[in-house]
This record gives C-alpha cells, sequence and structure tokens, in this order.
C-alpha cells in the first residue's frame, strides 16, 4: 500500500490531465490539499477519473479558497468516506464515524471549523498478517496563522485541537489511523531554512502541539528497543511525558537528514536555492509505523506548486471495497446522469458583493465575513448542500435593463484638449447641401432684419448676402482640399510624446553591491505605513545567508518623484 500527500495549489496543477498526474505518483491513495474549487465549478474531468475513485471537501464561505480532494485506485476503493471532522456533514450511509468528545467546542466552533472544506476522511480494509484490519486516512489542510489576525490563531489551534479527538477516538475504536496533508507548521528546527531568523522558535503554539501529538522517542534511547506497550498503557502519563500516540514517518525513517523541506516561497523563487520548510506531513500511530510501514519520504524534484508530494509505503495490502460509499463524486447527480429536482435550482443565493453595490473587501476582510456568518452554517445536520448558482428570475417578471450611450467613446487624449468655438462656417468636410442651408438661414436672417426679399432654389432675385454666402462655402472646400494634401503630423507620434511627458515609467534599476547585478522592483502590500511603496532587492532567489548563489542583503527605497 502506498499513500501521497501533496498540497496542490489549486486543481489546474493537473492541466496536464488529471489521470496522467495521478498515474506518475503511482501510489494507491492520493491525497490532495487546497484544491481551490467549489462544488459548482468542479468539472468532470476532476471529479470523474478512469481508474479511480474520489472524495472532495469544499469550502462553504468563500469560492477559489481552501478544498481537498483525495483519490482513490478502483483496487483501493474504501469501504466508508466523509467530509470534515464534526460529522455535521454527514447525512448519508457510509459515514466513519467515531467523533469522538465534543465538550469543549461550541456548536457555532464546530461549524465553523468545517465550513472551510479542510478534512476529507476514507476508511480502507488491510491485510495484515493473514488478519483484515481498517486502516482510517485522514486529509487534511490545516489552517494557516496569519499574524495580523488573532482570531484565526485560535482557530488553527482548534482545528488542531478537533484533529487530535477524531483521530484518538478513531485510534480508541481499534482502528489504525494516518494523518497526511499540509499541517502549516515546522515541528523542529531542523524542518526550517533558518530557525534563528524566528523569534522564540519553540515557544509556537504549533509547535507545541505537535510536541504534544506526536511520540517523541528517547535521544539515549533505541526506538527499535523500546517495549511493547500493551493496550492499557497507550493512555497512560508515560505517553503524555514523551508525546502522543502519532509518529512522523519521515524523521522515523530519517531522523538527522536536513534541508528537507516541502514548502517554498515562490514570489522569491526560494525553490531554487532549496529555502524553504517542511510543513506536510504523513502521521501515522505508533503500532501501524513500527509493524507495517517500510519507507517514507519526501519529493522535491515533482513541481507544479509550491509544495512537493511526500509519500509513504506499508507492507500490508489492500482489500477493496464492492461498490464506493455515498459520498464517492462519481455518485453526485451532475456526474451521474440522474435528473435533479427542480428544488436544486431555486436555492435562495445570498447576493454577491457586487450585487449588493459594496466594493469588493480585502482577503481579511472576506475571512472574517466568512466565518462570522458562513454560507450553510444553519445546516447542522448538513444533509443538502447548497449549489451556488445564478439567481433565478420568476416567469413573467421583467428585469432591469440599464441603457448605454451608443456615442463612440472618445480618447483620453481629447480631455486635454481645448475644446474649439462655435461659428456659422460649416465643417470642413461639410456636404453641399449643408453648406446651402447655413446660406438659406443667413438669407433669411438678413431678410428679417432689413425688409430685403430673399429667394432661393429657383426664385428670381438673389440678393448679395447669398452669393458671398456661397463663395464662402467654395472658399472653404478650397481650403480643406488643400489641407488634404499637405502632410499632417502622425498623431500616434504626438500622443506618445504627450504621455512620455506626464508618465516617466519606472526608474531605472540600480545594481546590488555584492553580485553587480541589476536589482528588481517590488511593491510593499503589507498593510501599514508603507503600504504601496516600491523598493528595489537583489533578483536572485532568497537563500540562506552563507549561500554565495542566494540574494543579497541589498535593499533601496525608490525616492519619490523618480
Amino acid at each position: 500500500m502506498k499513500i501521497i500527500t501533496w498540497n496542490i495549489n489549486g486543481i489546474r496543477t493537473f492541466g496536464g490531465g488529471v489521470k496522467k498526474t495521478l498515474d506518475s505518483l503511482d501510489a494507491d491513495v492520493i491525497c490532495v490539499q487546497e484544491t481551490k474549487v467549489t462544488r459548482d465549478l468542479l468539472d468532470e474531468r476532476s471529479a470523474i477519473v478512469d481508474g479511480y475513485n474520489s472524495y472532495f471537501s469544499y469550502s462553504r464561505g468563500r469560492s477559489g479558497y481552501s478544498g481537498v480532494a483525495t483519490y482513490c485506485k478502483d483496487s483501493a476503493t474504501p469501504c466508508a468516506a466523509e467530509e470534515g471532522l464534526t460529522g455535521l456533514l454527514t447525512g448519508h450511509e457510509g459515514a466513519v464515524g467515531c467523533y469522538g468528545d465534543h465538550t469543549e467546542f461550541s456548536g457555532e466552533e464546530l461549524q465553523l471549523l468545517d465550513n472551510e472544506g479542510r478534512a476529507v476522511i476514507t476508511q480502507h480494509r488491510v491485510m495484515c498478517e493473514d488478519k483484515v484490519q481498517t486502516v482510517t486516512v485522514i486529509n487534511v489542510y490545516c489552517p494557516r496563522a496569519d499574524p495580523d489576525k488573532p482570531e484565526r490563531k485560535q482557530f488553527k489551534l482548534q482545528f488542531y485541537k478537533l484533529l487530535q479527538c477524531r483521530a484518538e477516538a478513531l485510534l480508541k475504536d481499534g482502528s489504525h489511523v494516518i494523518i497526511l496533508g499540509d499541517v502549516n507548521t515546522s515541528h523542529r528546527p531542523i524542518d526550517h531554512c533558518d530557525p534563528s531568523d524566528v523569534d522564540q522558535f519553540g515557544e509556537n503554539p504549533g509547535r507545541k502541539w505537535l510536541n504534544v501529538f506526536l511520540h517523541q522517542p528517547d535521544e539515549d534511547r533505541n526506538e527499535d528497543e523500546e517495549e511493547e506497550p500493551d493496550e492499557e498503557s497507550e493512555g497512560t502519563s508515560t505517553d503524555s511525558v514523551r508525546g502522543g500516540k502519532f509518529v512522523d514517518t519521515f524523521r522515523y525513517f530519517h531522523p538527522t537528514r536536513s534541508s528537507a523541506f516541502t514548502c517554498w516561497s515562490t514570489l522569491t523563487g526560494a525553490r531554487q536555492t532549496n529555502y524553504g520548510t517542511r510543513i506536510d506531513y504523513i502521521f501515522a500511530d505508533r503500532r501501524l509505523v513500527r509493524e507495517q510501514f517500510v519507507a517514507a519520504d519526501i519529493m522535491p524534484e515533482v513541481e507544479g506548486s509550491d509544495h512537493c508530494p511526500v509519500w509513504g509505503r506499508l507492507r500490508c495490502p489492500l482489500v477493496p471495497s464492492s461498490k464506493p460509499p455515498p459520498l464517492c463524486t462519481r455518485y453526485l447527480p451532475e456526474f451521474a446522469g440522474r435528473q435533479q429536482k427542480l428544488s436544486r435550482f431555486l436555492v435562495k443565493v445570498e447576493p454577491t458583493s457586487v450585487e449588493r453595490g459594496e466594493l469588493p473587501g480585502s482577503q481579511e476582510e472576506e475571512e472574517r465575513r466568512e466565518n462570522l456568518n458562513p454560507l450553510a452554517v444553519g445546516n447542522v445536520s448538513g444533509r443538502k448542500r447548497a449549489l451556488a448558482s445564478a439567481p433565478v428570475v420568476p416567469k413573467g417578471k421583467k428585469t432591469k435593463t440599464v441603457k448605454t450611450c451608443s456615442k463612440p467613446q472618445g480618447s483620453l487624449l481629447s480631455f486635454f484638449k481645448p475644446k474649439p468655438t462655435t461659428n456659422a462656417v460649416p465643417a470642413p468636410d461639410a456636404p453641399a447641401g449643408q453648406c446651402d442651408q447655413i446660406t438659406s438661414t443667413q438669407n433669411s436672417h438678413k431678410a428679417s432684419t432689413t425688409g430685403e426679399t430673399v429667394q432661393t432654389d429657383g426664385g428670381s432675385e438673389a440678393t448679395e448676402d447669398e452669393g458671398s454666402s456661397q463663395r464662402s462655402c467654395s472658399s472653404t472646400a478650397d481650403k480643406h482640399d488643400r489641407q488634404a494634401k499637405t502632410p499632417q503630423p502622425d498623431r500616434g507620434a504626438s500622443s506618445l510624446v504627450f504621455w512620455k511627458s506626464i508618465l516617466h515609467g519606472p526608474p531605472p534599476p540600480p545594481s546590488c553591491k555584492v553580485h553587480g547585478e541589476p536589482c528588481v522592483l517590488r511593491t510593499v502590500k503589507k498593510e501599514g505605513p508603507n503600504m504601496g511603496k516600491q523598493f528595489f532587492v537583489c533578483a536572485r532567489p532568497q537563500g540562506h545567508a552563507s549561500n554565495p548563489e542566494a540574494r543579497c542583503n541589498f535593499f533601496s527605497w525608490v525616492e519619490k518623484g523618480k
């Protein structure tokens, strides 16, 4: 049995084909995180893959955010599956069960913790020593703690606590447990590219939780020589002192390997210098690791995301179920070919910020709104999922249409030109009929003021003003012909000169002092007094200070007016 976890940073990572990517990973159970897809945006190519059965969890609060999925080969079809950790999203048969004690959580907390689509659980049957046992695989994408948002720090710790509660309940019920995914915390200094830059490394709450959750072998005692714990001793204080009931499989097989990272910053190109962190794990219960795990490692050579896959291999073979559990995506009405109920198209959808006439807020505002008033929070039983769809207009009602001006839009340059003065002389390109009309109007005006008789278009009399007006029109037309023959200045060239006079473009980049290479221009995007300001830094990828190929410490603000 081989399992893989990979934060794919968007389902578009599988752009070359989902099946092709899954086959290249060559695993029985493939768990991916940060799919960034909701159910209404899930297409059939990603959901129904030949040779696999899949299970998705989606964010209910925001589109294009979070989300996890588990793909199982048909030869590894699970016997049970469910979405979330709390059980609130499970309203079907074939659920995994064993939810643990939730007395420390409020009902609202439980709903919010499962609202972001961060967990999918599948349960498999395996053959261990001629005996069929169950292995429960918990695929998780743990929240990130934003330093600027204290409520997210607490949310992350509550998620850890809920994950531990569920995992230990399953273990107590007799199933082996594997927890794998993006945990968003590097455990030890060896798992961080530069722990000296992290203030109070060991005081991080996430690391403190990992110290309790994971089993920590004694440094002066070989793990292989440890006595086999019996069932009664699994929950004793000895485990509490030395750690918990689960093992970091990578460190079990590679206890001293350094620079083994699974996540790098794409903004700074840190993957080129391997300046990253190890935050993607495969945890398993201690007995399963000792008896069945044969290897575990990372795959930094696999690109396509800011994370790399992590794999683990067990010696026990899988016993596939005869059919997938109800959570499988192939049973969804939109993919199963069944006729859907009319009520699914009449689900009330909250208006978006654009429909309400509001400006879109920042990511922080969206997360705050998402946690304060998530969609489908009222659906405590979780038996129905609301599909995000366009509002349905009742039959017979007319919708408002906004009239747009048919007049062609002028160029921006026209707003900087002086407005032309109005006079009686027609435009150079005015037709002859327009000249006649203007002449007639002028003659009528003269007749009304002087009392003279004016007759036009076949009349027997014509005043001197009529003839002068006709001559004026003729001379204007001649002037227009002469202007057409003379070369006109290039409007594109004049526009280019104009824009260059007001827009200077970015300043020329200076060269860094160490490498003598042109720097790159960056902009401060973090909220604060320097937000929006620009600066220059070394163009090389970020790396450790001891690495001569990495970015040097050159930094220079862009002066105003340049």
